[in-house]
Parts: structure tokens; sequence; C-alpha cells
């Protein structure tokens, strides 16, 4: 075992590895903070190349573009509020919120050293205790994953702090629009209307760029306010590092987006949105100041971008321990490893150790450069942002545009991602949130799934769903969550009547 690592890290380190690494980590910043284009679709653009490649070199080219892809969809996130990844989402609501009071480069500062943070910790888990890690996520039942979606769902209450019944009235809509397709277990028609379009269901990224790019546009169009696009580089340039109080201020969060992040990236199927917004969530409720969450918490810049990158640490690890895809990213993975005849699994460390160990290095390597390269893209960022608006806005919404047709190669699609920024405009104008639709969105398939097969194996007896060790303990995550969410909001509108000088009633 001490030889094949010693051999993984040496092939990790050849020239020929480095250069791909780094190749890949600025393709996936370019993919990832483009609306619309998917880490996943940058990988099966890159993947042919692959086959002519030594299996160390592209395992590298394909890690450098997976973890770079995660950060890169937090700088459109913050310049613009359109999330270059589902993950990024939850970074958008307090990263904006910074660049648009002026530190620009202080939120994507943050955003990046986060993220390294985040993958480090990742690798860690990989490279220590990946083997125990993947057994605990495997023996999970169908109960015990629907109470970790419905420990996700929770997280509803907590985003719709200002109006419980606009957040919960968002949230059903959501999963009402979930329930579209085909029924994911006797797979029948549901809500297509004889729209053969609408059998695959509504595409989770469609919606994502219309709720969030198309009501920004409008935004920007309709105002003649300041933005990110008209910051001087030099001033954002001189704030990019962390500053030394934030890095004080960010431990724990940081600390609890790693942690979350490669626990659930362990999960088959949990995937980065459910990491960001639970690392989100519990860093507002483990806040000394939770009043400044949403309007520009550095805080709640950390604790997502940490947790979106050591999801990728933590999907790596079923795939490479048994061979299971932690997420559709590691599934593309997983084929290219088996072009190379390299089969992903218990055995990969018995027959090719050495090999196996270069891809968790490589993992590293990847989040070096990760770090490094963005870092010096910020300049390149903040120069395209200062293009003026009426040229910025149509080239995003035409991005817009190619990255919904490309999702599904469907011209559908483009119109259902018109039809969500409606919906986005008109939620907006109504002040509904708009977190709790795509929470909803995100978790709402998985939840029926989960709920329908432990129901379907235990013969509709719902005590199979307090006799799991697991599901009675995300259960119990969830009461407390729910609790803590309604006892939070009570105490805030106390505050408030208090403030006012209004008795309370």
């Amino acid at each position: 075992m001490p030889a094949d690592i010693a051999n993984g890290f040496l092939q990790s380190v050849a020239p020929s590895s480095l250069t791909a690494t780094v190749i890949g980590a600025f393709l996936g910043l370019v993919v990832g903070m483009i609306p619309g284009l998917t880490i996943s679709m940058g990988i099966i653009i890159v993947l042919p190349l692959t086959f002519v490649l030594e299996p160390n070199v592209s395992i590298a080219l394909l890690l450098g573009l997976y973890v770079a892809g995660m950060t890169g969809g937090s700088f459109s996130a913050i310049l613009l509020n359109i999330p270059g990844t589902p993950s990024a989402a939850a970074t958008a609501i307090d990263g904006y919120q910074l660049a648009r009071s002026g530190e620009p480069g202080r939120a994507l500062g943050l955003a990046i050293a986060s993220s390294f943070a985040g993958g480090i910790v990742s690798f860690l888990c990989l490279y220590f205790v990946a083997p125990s890690l993947a057994e605990i996520a495997l023996s999970f039942t169908a109960a015990d994953l629907f109470s970790l979606v419905f420990f996700g769902l929770t997280l509803i209450c907590s985003f719709a702090s200002r109006s419980l019944i606009k957040g919960l009235l968002a949230a059903a809509v959501g999963l009402a629009i979930a329930t579209v397709g085909q029924d994911l277990v006797m797979g029948t028609q549901r809500f297509t209307f004889g729209e053969p379009a609408l059998l695959p269901g509504i595409h989770f990224l469609t919606a994502l760029i219309g709720l969030f790019a198309i009501p920004q546009l409008v935004e920007n169009l309709r105002t003649d306010r300041p933005g990110t696009a008209r910051l001087h580089a030099a001033a954002a340039m001189r704030s990019l590092l962390p500053r030394l109080s934030d890095l004080i201020t960010i431990r724990v969060p940081m600390l609890i987006g790693s942690l979350t992040g490669a626990f659930l990236g362990v999960l088959p199927g949990a995937g980065g949105p459910i990491a960001a917004f639970l690392s989100y969530d519990y860093a507002k409720k483990l806040s000394r100041t939770p009043e400044r969450f949403g309007k520009g918490a550095v805080a709640g810049v950390s604790a997502p971008e940490a947790a979106n990158n050591a999801v990728a640490g933590g999907a790596l690890v079923p795939m490479m321990t048994l061979g299971i895809p932690g997420d559709p990213v590691t599934a593309i993975l997983i084929g290219a490893l088996l072009v190379h005849g390299l089969a992903p699994g218990p055995l990969l460390f018995l027959e090719n150790g050495a090999f196996a160990y270069s891809v968790i290095f490589s993992f590293l390597w990847a989040n070096v450069f990760n770090l490094l390269i963005a870092f010096f893209a910020i300049r390149l960022l903040v120069r395209l942002l200062h293009a003026p608006k009426f040229l910025l806005m149509p080239m995003i919404g035409l991005l817009c545009v190619i990255g919904s047709y490309a999702l599904r190669n469907s011209l559908f699609d483009v119109y259902v991602m018109f039809a969500f920024g409606l919906i986005g405009l008109a939620m907006r104008w109504l002040g509904m949130p708009v977190i709790p639709l795509l929470l909803a969105l995100v978790l709402g398939p998985q939840f029926e799934e989960h709920l329908r097969i432990a129901l379907t194996g235990s013969q509709g007896d719902i005590g199979v769903f307090f006799t799991a060790p697991f599901s009675v303990f995300f259960l119990c995550l969830s009461a407390v969550s729910l609790g803590w969410s309604l006892w939070a909001a009570r105490k805030h509108a106390a505050s408030a009547r208090e403030a006012t000088g209004r008795p309370a009633e």
C-alpha cells in the first residue's frame, strides 16, 4: 500500500497530469460561471478528448473541470445574482448583496477561499475515511433517504421567515411542478396535457435559469442604479484577498459547510444544492447576528461555497470504493474510467492501487489550481462586467437561451425557461420568496420516490420511518430545525414589536 501511495503521488505530479489539471480547472471556471451550462455538460464535451490520453491524465483533466466548475458557479451568482450552478443559488443570497454594497472582490475572495477549504476537507475525507463513509451511506434504506430529504424540506421555513404563508405557498407550487411528467414508480403520465416534451418533467436547471436570470435581467434593464457592472476594477482587486477579521468570522461556517458537504456528497443523489442550503441554514442558526443573513453576511457566502466544493470529494467516495456514482458527474467519470479498462470499486485499490491514489491526489491538485486560477480569473471577470448594460444584458440573455436549449436540445425547454421567468417576476412583485420553490423543485422527486418505495416495501406501514435508526435521527433533526425556525421567527417578530413600541398581541 505505501508503494501504491507513492506511485499514485508521482503520477499525479507528472507534468502531463498537472498540465491537464490546469486546463481542466480553467475550463471548469468558464463553464461554471455561464448560466445554463452545467459541469456535466462541460465534462461530456471534453470526454471524447480523453480517449487518446493516459488514464491518469484523463482523470486529472476531468477532476480539474469538476472542482473548478463548482467554484465558477459562484462568480455569476455574486456579480450578477444569476447562479452558474444549482449549488451557487445559496451563495447568491448574501454574495450578491455584498457585491451591491460595493465589495464584489471581498465576496469573491471569500467564496474562493471557502471553496478551497471545502475541497481540502473533502480530500482528507476521501483519503482517510472513504471506505467507512461509503459503507455507512450505502446502508441507508428508502425510509432513511426519505427522512433525509424531509429534513432538507424543513429548510423552507428558514427561507420564509418574513412570511411563512408565502414561503409555504411557494413550496407547494414547487412540489406541484415537480410532479409533472412520468410517474416515478408506475411510469404513467401526470399533468402533461398531451405534450410529449413534458414526459421527462421540468428540468431543474431550466427552472433555475428562468427564476433567477429573467427577473434579474428585467431588473437590470429597468433601473439605472449603479450595479456590479460599473464597479471600478482596481477597487475590487484591492479587497480581493480575505481580511483576517473575515477569516476569523467564517471559520465556523466554513467548517460547517465543509463537513456537511463531505458527508452529503457520500450519499448517492443528495447533491450540492441540499448541502449548500443546509450549510447556509445552520450557519444562520448558529450565528450571533442572524439578522445579517440575506443582507451581505460573510458567513452566508462561506458556508454554502465550502459545502458545494466539499460535495465533489464526498461524491468520489462511493464511486471509487464501490463503483456507485454519488452524483451525475461521477457517473460520467465512471464511464471515462471504463473506457480505459478500469472498473471503479473495491478491486480498484487492489488491482490498480497506484492509479486509485493518483485520482485522490489529482483531486488535491485540482483544488490547489482552482484556488490559484480563480484569483487570477477574477480580474478578467471584473473587466468583462465593465461592458455597457445594453451589451452585457443581451449577451447574458442569449447565453441563458443557449444553455436552456443545450440541456436537452429542445426548444420547448427555452419556452419553459421564459415561463419560469414570468413566474419569478410575479413572485418578486408579490414579495414571495423564490428559494422555497427552488428547494421543492430539487427535493420533490426524491421525496416522492423514497416515500413510495419505503411504503411499498413496508406494505403501507408508516412505522418503517420510526424504526430505522438513521430515519429516526433525521426526523429528530427535522423537528429541531422546524422548532428552531419557528422560535427564531417568533423572536424576530417580538423584537420588531419592541422596536416599534407596539404591544405584544
